[in-house]
């Protein structure tokens, strides 16, 4: 094997390693967001082994998805990390990931497949991979459909992927008759060597499946005896733990336990398999070892390893649990903040599952906004000083929102979420300084109402009833753009505008009934100067809330031009828009006019 070879030889590995992880990571974004909500109903069931056959299977079916079991792992790791999963529901997926794993080999021993007919030779990968990548080039090239390009991403990648596999046997075509190169497959035949060679070969290109193939290739020169594969089998399932290892590094306590457990599935795998199967050969001998092996043989053995351990130890999944917890014990001594434990770093290998974490913060931080609004408006007629801590503790909570949520959306990978996904990101980074500007304003209206309890102001009866009209026209407005933002509901988040345009005439008519009031004698001074700031921090809040409409709108129109800053929900000379106004101004203004 000279320099040339050496070099496509590398070559031929890395169109497999991109043909592989374009693949996974195009059905990622073809499924988007749904692969987390399957994920996160796993291991339910009418009893425990029932969840745990559930949470087996999902783990075998996404993990042959996306081609990766380290990638399932690492989205446990986050799950658990995030407190979304427990340990004893995670283990189970775990088991399944790895057999998971064995579904890239099980394709590739199409290659396998004979050359009587046409359809047998049109099936072998060396037929195939250039169709399937002219394909998917194709379909990429031409098409402006997300969706329809997600799929020309997974034929692409399979094709590359066949296409490498092929360009390996190619260059290992050649050593089926070198005798230095027999030889050196058959010191492998050493368990000891066998397992460190399969285990160190793993370990650097981070990928069984990858490592298998290139055993797969390796088989077409026929030096490859099951005496040989069997421990370079073993070693690669050791060795795709170091993927796992890495990736818990900065997890908490329950998370590195998930990584434990699949590095103690494949250990104990290894030295179970091993116990037995040499324990035999070196007794009464194992006569099929000295056979030589095949794609086909390679993906079968691969498979039993990982089949039959996930079902020997599915039923000790407590006793893993335990084992995990006696090797990495609890010490964190600081308690996590639940909700911002969700933006972990560790869900960004899986963008889809780390926006719906988003998503569930935004969430909370919204009916947090409710809870504010409602309590300091209220406090103008019914002060409550006990209300101010938990309005403190908001005020901190949308604060923190503003500046992690903000932070962590922005180091979202956008290339692999789907065009829905990418809307509902921008529409929380448009939004997220406006919810923060609510709770300033709502925090300053209760200050207000202190300051009015503290020296004795009180409103008359007529501005009293004034005050109910535009906290009542607000809190429509703040529900409704709040509303309509959780349930992408575009048609609420046009009500907002129209109610926003009444709010800024209520106010600029309370000011002027205020005036004459004064003017009267009927009220002072002082209860001028807190109505005139209360009602601003009221106008503003229906400003915000009308922005946050805006960015619902900008979410499911069409226009990539729309402007939610200058924008409007919809034509306000409509006979739609003028009606709601008029409503509204028959409901808020009238009655004080």
């Amino acid at each position: 094997m000279d320099i040339i070879d050496i070099l496509q030889l590398i070559g031929g590995v890395g169109l497999f390693l991109f043909g592989m992880n374009l693949m996974g990571s195009s059905l990622e974004k073809l499924a988007g967001s749904g692969l987390s909500k399957i994920l996160e109903k796993l291991t339910t069931g009418k009893s425990k082994l029932t969840g745990r056959l559930k949470g087996w299977g999902l783990g075998l079916g996404v993990t042959g998805i996306i081609q990766s079991s380290a990638a399932t792992t690492i989205m446990l790791i986050g799950f658990v990390n995030a407190g979304i999963m427990k340990l004893s529901s995670a283990i189970p997926v775990v088991f399944g990931a790895n057999v998971g794993s064995t579904v890239t080999a099980q394709i590739l021993r199409l290659g396998d497949l004979g050359s009587g007919s046409l359809i047998l030779t049109l099936l072998k990968p060396a037929s195939f991979a250039p169709m399937l990548a002219a394909i998917g080039a194709a379909m990429h090239m031409f098409s402006k459909k997300k969706k329809t390009k997600d799929v020309a991403g997974i034929l692409l990648g399979l094709g590359i992927l066949f296409y490498g596999m092929t360009r390996m046997e190619e260059v290992f075509a050649p050593l089926k008759d070198s005798d230095s190169f027999k030889k050196l497959f058959t010191s492998f035949e050493n368990p000891f060597l066998g397992i460190l060679a399969g285990l160190v070969l793993t370990a650097i290109i981070q990928s069984s499946s990858a490592s298998v193939g290139i055993l797969q290739a390796l088989s077409a020169t026929g030096s490859v005896t099951m005496a040989t594969a069997v421990p370079i089998i073993i070693g690669q399932n050791i060795g795709k733990c170091m993927t796992i290892i890495l990736g818990s590094v900065g997890a908490n306590k329950k998370a590195k336990r998930v990584s434990l457990s699949y590095l103690l599935f494949n250990i104990i795998g290894a030295v179970f398999f091993s116990l037995v199967i040499y324990s035999i050969y070196y007794t009464v001998g194992i006569p099929m070892f000295a056979n030589t092996v095949n794609r086909g043989d390679i993906a079968n053995i691969h498979l039993l390893f990982n089949l039959i351990m996930s079902f020997v130890l599915l039923p000790f999944t407590d006793g893993m649990v335990s084992l995990t917890r006696k090797i990495v014990r609890d010490t964190d001594s600081q308690p996590v903040d639940e909700w911002f434990s969700k933006l972990d770093v560790m869900l960004l290998k899986t963008p889809a599952v780390a926006l719906t974490q988003c998503r569930e913060l935004v969430r909370e931080l919204i009916e947090r906004l409710k809870e504010s609004y409602s309590a300091s408006v209220n406090m103008i007629s019914h002060y409550r000083p006990e209300l101010y801590d938990r309005l403190y503790e908001n005020e901190a909570f949308f604060d923190r929102c503003e500046t992690e949520l903000s932070s962590y959306l922005l180091k979202i990978n956008k290339n692999r979420l789907n065009a829905e996904d990418r809307n509902v990101i921008a529409e929380i980074l448009g939004s997220i300084s406006d919810f923060e500007r609510i709770g300033d304003y709502s925090i300053s209206i209760a200050l207000t109402a202190k300051e009015m309890h503290e020296r004795g102001l009180k409103f008359s009866k007529n501005g009293m009833n004034e005050m109910y009209c535009i906290t009542a026209a607000t809190s429509q407005s703040v529900h409704s753009s709040l509303n309509a933002f959780l349930e992408n509901d575009p048609s609420l988040a046009a009500r907002t505008e129209p109610l926003t345009e009444v709010i800024d005439k209520l106010k600029e008519l309370i000011r002027s009934h205020h005036v004459d009031r004064l003017q009267k004698g009927d009220c002072g001074i002082e209860g001028g100067i807190t109505l005139f700031d209360i009602t601003t921090c009221l106008e503003r809040i229906s400003a915000h809330a009308s922005n946050i409409a805006m960015h619902v709108v900008k979410r499911n129109t069409d226009d990539s031009d729309f402007d939610e800053l200058h924008g409007h929900a919809g034509d306000r000379n409509s006979e739609e828009y003028r009606a709601m106004y008029y409503y509204y101004e028959s409901q808020f203004i009238n009655p004080i006019a």
